[in-house]
């Protein structure tokens, strides 16, 4: 049952979540995580391209380290902001949140 189609539902469906979650959460963490599945959702759909399509093994998989390495770096910077507007508010919630504007 190895087929490409399987792969790009399985990708679409993490992505769609993480977009869902993107939309719905309105904590930082809960975001930082939808953004993690939509991330992974299209690596997952590019090695899905690069296995069934592509005679160069290689391209699909240097695309698919450089979005893993954005999403570590924005892992990374995601939790330091986070952990600043914790010091400044004592809150992550998105919603509650309303001195950043401006």
């Amino acid at each position: 049952m190895e087929s490409l189609t399987v792969y790009l539902i399985m990708g679409a469906l993490m992505f769609c979540i993480g977009l869902l979650g993107l939309l719905q959460h309105t904590s930082l963490i809960g975001m930082l995580i939808a953004t993690e599945l939509i991330l992974n959702g299209a690596g997952l759909n590019a090695m899905a391209f690069n296995f069934f399509l592509s005679p160069d093994a290689t391209i699909g998989q240097v695309f698919t380290l450089f979005i893993m390495g954005i999403a570590a770096a924005e892992a990374a910077i995601a939790l330091s902001i986070i952990l600043a507007v914790y010091r400044r508010f004592r809150e992550i919630r998105v919603d509650t949140i309303s001195e950043l504007k401006g």
